[in-house]
């Protein structure tokens, strides 16, 4: 490993000039999730990579709409297929009069590229490429293939490029492990707590407020479902490998309007976060415990409708999983400390777990301002990300 850390190293110095103004033009192309169109930053690194002779693939999903980009480097020899991944959609830019410099300007000020998305995660997407490219000149060396996935729905929430490629008519059945690449060269995320999210949407009985008959208010009902939900306490859920335990948060009140009349309907959105040994079911229940001792408490009104959004499963690679020590071990070589850490937040990784698809994410350049004003990168750690992940890629393929 020590011997290909070095060529890879050197390689990726080579690059770094190159990353960098791709990261820029990328950058450049505002992409805020569900605001901005798509189009103009695919077109731009689909066109990086077909100068390099590497064509790509822009997906669709079932509506027509544009949600991703990927791109294959095939080795000679047969082996399994892996995925490096990043988003190239964004967070909104806020404040845009808050910032040192436009949140598009792309400027590089004392060693750090200031913009929305330098970070989260077009840096990452630009170091991808670069890697696909010198991987593309050793294709008799390989075993398998490396695929380029930008996702352009990520910061939705909808993960469109991810469903698409990893559920579409055509997905792969041969995905070995996927390498996510957001930033942050501190930590190897190897694992996140699980989601269930639901709607509750609480009843009462609408009346003229002013009215010589009170009725039973869906905010009040809430309020005191609220107060069993922030003071009930879940199983721990911790276990070995796996040292965090469930949460739950009330994070959406929605209710009433105006002042004369005593709402029917209050809506409630709860994240409740799992565990290897508190999973989704556990989560489900205990939810339906605590609002049926609620509904019981307010005779005369509807039981509360309990709506289910999203579930994803608690994961953690092995300590002996093949992506989580080739990077490792990579990190190792290339000098830098590198912890692996199972993640409070869930991440696309979560998604996959439910596919049985093992991923890491939370490795790449060091940033500030992640998701907020100032957003930025600093520069210098570019060629070292870039060495470390192609050569886990090596590894992977077998070179």
């Amino acid at each position: 490993m020590n011997a290909i850390i070095h060529d890879v190293l050197a390689e990726a110095k080579e690059d770094h000039e190159s990353v960098i103004e791709l990261t820029r033009d990328l950058v450049a192309i505002p992409s805020r999730g569900g605001l901005d169109p798509y189009e103009p930053v695919l077109d731009r690194i689909g066109s990086w990579l077909a100068q390099r002779g590497l064509p790509a693939t822009v997906l669709k999903d079932s509506t027509g709409a544009t949600v991703g980009l990927t791109c294959e480097v095939s080795g000679s020899r047969p082996g399994p297929r892996w995925v490096l991944d990043a988003c190239l959609d964004t967070a909104p830019f806020g404040d845009e009069h808050a910032w040192t410099h436009a949140p598009t300007a792309a400027v590089i000020e004392n060693g750090w590229l200031y913009g929305r998305g330098s970070a989260d995660s077009k840096s990452g997407a630009a170091i991808f490429c670069h890697i696909a490219a010198r991987l593309a000149t050793i294709t008799d060396q390989l075993r398998g293939s490396m695929v380029l996935l930008f996702d352009v729905d990520e910061h939705t929430g909808g993960f469109g490029g991810a469903r698409r490629y990893f559920e579409g008519p055509d997905a792969p059945h041969d995905v070995a492990g996927v390498m996510i690449g957001y930033p942050g060269m501190d930590k190897l995320v190897v694992g996140g707590r699980g989601v269930h999210r639901a709607k509750l949407h609480v009843h009462g009985v609408a009346s003229h407020s002013g009215g010589s008959k009170t009725t039973p208010s869906a905010i009040e009902k809430a309020a005191d479902l609220i107060r069993a939900l922030s003071t009930a306490e879940l199983p721990d859920g911790a276990s070995a490998g796996f040292p965090l335990t469930g949460k739950l948060t009330v994070t959406s009140v929605q209710g009433g309007g105006g002042y004369s009349v005593t709402p029917d309907l209050c809506t409630l959105n709860v994240d409740i976060r799992t565990t290897p040994t508190f999973h989704s079911a556990d989560g489900a229940r205990f939810l339906e415990r605590l609002v049926a001792e609620v509904d019981d408490a307010w005779p005369g009104t509807r039981p509360t409708l309990i709506q289910v959004d999203t579930r994803w499963p608690a994961y953690a690679l092995a300590e002996d999983s093949r992506l989580r020590t080739a990077l490792l071990d990579a990190a190792n070589s290339a000098g830098i400390e590198v912890k692996a850490k199972v993640a409070g937040p869930s991440n696309i990784g979560n998604y996959l777990a439910g596919l049985g698809i093992p991923a890491t994410a939370g490795f790449g350049v060091a940033y500030i301002g992640l998701h907020g004003t100032d957003e930025r990168i600093q520069l210098d750690t570019i060629p070292t990300v870039q060495a470390i992940y192609h050569a886990a890629a090596l590894t992977l393929l077998g070179a």
